[in-house]
Parts: C-alpha cells; sequence; structure tokens
C-alpha cells in the first residue's frame, strides 16, 4: 500500500528538443505523472493531451513495436518511444541525429523510395 501511495507522487521530467532544425532547436522540459510500466511513448502521449497539443511525435502502435515510427533517442541512445520505460528521473529526448528533421520529435524516416513525389511547378 505505502509503494502504491508512493508511486502516485512520482513523476518523470520530460527535457524535450522543440524545433524545426538540428541546429536552431531549443528544449522544454514537462513534468509527467509516472507510474511504473509506462512506456515514454505513454508520457509523450500524456503531454500531448494534458500539457501541449503542439508537440510533434509520431506512432503508430502502441506498445508492439511493430512499425518503427516511434524511434528517437533517449539520454543518446536510440529507442523506440514504445518499448522505452518511463522513469521517475530527468530523461533527455532528442530527435533521431541522422534523419532529417521535420519537427520536435518527428524525423523522415521513410526511404526515399516510399516517400510521396514533391509537385513541381511547370
Amino acid at each position: 500500500m505505502v509503494d502504491a501511495f508512493r508511486s502516485e507522487l512520482l513523476s518523470a521530467v520530460l527535457k524535450i528538443w522543440r524545433g524545426e532544425t538540428h541546429e536552431s532547436g531549443r528544449f522544454e522540459i514537462y513534468e509527467v505523472p509516472f507510474e511504473p510500466g509506462q512506456s515514454v511513448l505513454d508520457g509523450l502521449r500524456w503531454i500531448r493531451v494534458n500539457r501541449d497539443p503542439s508537440l510533434a511525435i509520431r506512432f503508430s502502435c502502441i506498445n508492439a513495436n511493430a512499425c518503427k515510427e516511434c524511434m528517437i533517442q533517449l539520454d543518446g541512445e536510440t529507442v523506440y518511444a514504445c518499448t522505452a520505460r518511463l522513469e521517475p528521473r530527468e530523461m533527455v529526448l532528442t530527435p533521431l541525429p541522422n534523419k532529417r528533421l521535420v519537427r520536435d520529435l518527428v524525423t523522415e524516416i521513410a526511404p526515399p523510395s516510399e516517400r510521396f513525389a514533391t509537385e513541381t511547378s511547370t
């Protein structure tokens, strides 16, 4: 019973890279309620619903590691946000450094052959 009460008081602090380029962005810090077993994706979705709907994240599955769309850097390591566990500490989330940044944590992950062709004016 004491552990259940204690977990209600814990929070994770997510320090998240925001911006449209790797060079000119900034970090924003969000405090997220922590419950054991939550994924980093759960924390990001909580932020979108409760604090900042403008946070750009990409995901398709929930805790299945099947789509590969939620790849980010967590404390400098490449992870899937749906399987990485949220922890009651500061966690630094950044976009993949070797991919073209779309915005915030969203990077271009589709191979060039699978991307929509950009229209050119004639």
